[in-house]
């Protein structure tokens, strides 16, 4: 695919998507802004959780502890009862935990805004700290998890195998200042539109109708 027919492409599905509610990283910073623990902490605990179950989660957190510090004045068992409806809770409870006391001790209770220095905390991959960069820092960066792949290459806007090698392939499709923009119009595209294990799929329909919108 050539950058002209990627940039259509991709124009197409965002005049689609636009009917639809914002993924979970776009709402929260329209709604609460782009702290960014609150950017860290929601993308902790929506790995592998529902936007609709998390955003709640999110709210009622972020009530609480606005930063590393009150965060670690919850008890654990509290905690964990605040984030038991997304799943994973013990185990999310813990990392947010960890991550906190990483922030407090290495980084004077800041979250740090480079991609080595999210990467050395703990629960934070490449997705994360993308997303931490791009959403809390304004610095370009392609969010690409297992969804954005794999509507990546449904869409035949890129012929990968991994999650690394999508990130490289549309970052050299597309210019930098749209980076960030590409992964709300995928992840939309593939929780409202393009749906994981539907039987019949309306993808090329939605883009031929939207086309020449």
């Amino acid at each position: 695919m050539t950058r002209a027919e990627f940039k259509l492409r991709l124009d197409c599905m965002k005049r689609v998507v636009a009917e639809f509610p914002p993924p979970l990283s776009v709402q929260l910073v329209q709604e609460m802004g782009r702290d960014p623990f609150l950017i860290l902490i929601s993308c902790l605990l929506s790995l592998r959780a529902r936007d609709v179950m998390t955003y709640p989660v999110v709210k009622k957190l972020w009530a609480r502890a606005k930063g590393p510090k009150e965060l670690l004045t919850i008890p654990m068992h509290e905690l964990e009862a605040i984030i038991r409806p997304i799943g994973f809770f013990r185990k999310k409870a813990a990392v947010l935990h960890a991550v906190s006391k990483e922030l407090l001790e290495r980084f004077g209770g800041k979250v740090p805004s480079t991609r080595e220095e999210l990467l050395s905390l703990s629960g934070v991959g490449r997705k994360t700290a993308n997303l931490v960069l791009s959403e809390a820092f304004g610095v370009p960066a392609i969010c690409v998890d297992t969804h954005v792949h794999r509507i990546a290459n449904h869409m035949h806007m890129v012929k990968t195998k991994t999650v690394e090698e999508t990130e490289r392939a549309l970052e050299r499709l597309a210019p930098r200042e749209q980076w960030s923009q590409i992964n709300h119009i995928l992840v939309a595209w593939g929780q409202w539109v393009c749906k994981s294990g539907q039987r019949k799929c309306t993808c090329e329909t939605n883009l031929a109708a939207n086309s020449f919108s």
